[in-house]
């Protein structure tokens, strides 16, 4: 009998979860992992927060060590990115000319970060983040400080990098469209506290490095070049299936059907990552998935560390509702939406996020009053929701 070949194409985390997830369930066959850059799978929050400030080793960010993948009998193919799918014949064309036949694909292929298009952008000393070598090569132009350091985009990345730029001691300025920082994720209200964190700029900024974090795109061109259904990313169902039946998609390349909104959501952020890349392992295996996890990303800027959960899309046009402290920066924000809780935010204030996330799965309609009530403990408030039967 012929040995199974699964190839997962993307070394990124969801990629390597995969591939952990595979193994961990008793997939035997032959596991090959087709890493685009020339590292081994790792973690990369860090390369806008503490590896680019310099304060963690560059082990630390891998997702196993190097002799792991050879333990688990897992080949890693680096710095060979994916060139060609062909679905009809099962090969993944690879950027040295060869192919692989699969049994069954994982697309963990990932984004690319949008490029900055006008005069100057071949310029020296302006930077996009989005791997390693170029967390490192950021952080050799920051490092020493005294520079002037201009950062477009007030995104996750933009305000991440620009706290660990002034944290080297460099002038910074952060450029965005709107007034409010994060405005269009969290609103206005909200968006405010991460405003009272940054310096603001004007229409024309000297600067001596330029940092550009204007988002991200999907890198789905593999799969819509083989015929696969793309629509701001590889759409697939709640089990990570695509249109073909041996393919899978994963990450912040797939948009994927989550069974509780009821529509496709695409999410680039560390935990869809973790979670969705074991789901899909499993997935693989023909075991019954369907992924409801709630979107969750955290951040941590000078001396903010925030954790958010929730589904955006609902988010916007809801009330918000504060508990605690928020000129102080120590709070919690609630989404309310037609009485239930629709997205949480933890701000400086530690070890309530799965009660965050419990809420909001709940579906229960809540008091504004009684969520705004400090003293009444998260739990209590969740009890009591349930016990009113709503």
């Amino acid at each position: 009998m012929s040995v199974s070949t699964f190839v997962i194409a993307g070394g990124g985390l969801a990629g390597a979860r995969a591939a952990e997830s595979l193994r961990a369930e008793g997939f035997d066959g032959r596991l090959v992992l087709v890493a685009g850059e020339d590292a081994f799978p790792y973690l990369r929050p860090p390369l806008s927060k503490a590896y680019l400030a310099g304060t963690v080793d560059r082990a630390s960010i891998d997702v196993h060590p190097p002799a792991w993948y050879a333990d688990q009998k897992i080949e890693v193919l680096l710095g060979q990115p994916a060139t060609g799918l062909a679905l009809d014949t099962h090969r993944l064309g690879l950027a040295d000319g060869r192919t692989l036949h699969y049994d069954k694909l994982l697309l963990a292929t990932g984004a690319s970060p949008r490029r900055f298009a006008g005069p100057g952008a071949g310029l020296a000393g302006v930077h996009h983040l989005r791997t390693v070598t170029e967390s490192e090569r950021l952080r050799a132009e920051l490092e020493g400080g005294g520079r002037r350091v201009v950062v477009a985009g007030a995104g996750w990345i933009g305000l991440e990098v620009a706290a660990a730029a002034r944290g080297f001691g460099n002038a910074v300025t952060v450029l965005a469209r709107g007034s409010i920082p994060l405005g269009s994720v969290f609103g206005d209200q909200v968006g405010a506290v991460f405003a009272g964190l940054l310096l603001a700029g004007g229409e024309e900024v000297p600067a001596d490095v330029v940092v550009v974090g204007i988002g991200a795109l999907p890198d789905d061109g593999l799969a819509r070049t083989a015929g696969l259904h793309v629509d701001d990313g590889i759409v697939v169902d709640a089990a990570f299936r695509t249109i073909d039946p041996d393919v899978y998609a994963v990450g912040d390349v797939a948009s994927v059907f989550h069974p509780v909104l009821g529509h496709h959501l695409r999410v680039e952020h560390w935990a869809n990552a973790e979670y969705a890349g074991t789901a899909a392992g499993r997935s693989m295996l023909d075991q019954a998935v369907s992924y409801d996890a709630i979107p969750y990303f955290y951040t941590d800027q000078f001396d903010l560390g925030m954790e958010y959960s929730g589904y955006g899309r609902l988010a916007r046009k809801a009330d918000v509702v504060f508990r605690g402290d928020r000129d102080g920066r120590a709070f919690i924000a609630f989404w309310l939406a037609d009485g239930r809780v629709v997205a949480g935010m933890n701000v400086n204030v530690p070890d309530v996020n799965e009660t965050v996330q419990a809420i909001i799965r709940s579906e229960l309609r809540f008091d504004p009053h009684l969520l705004g009530n400090e003293s009444i403990a998260l739990e209590g408030i969740l009890a009591a929701a349930a016990d009113q039967g709503n």
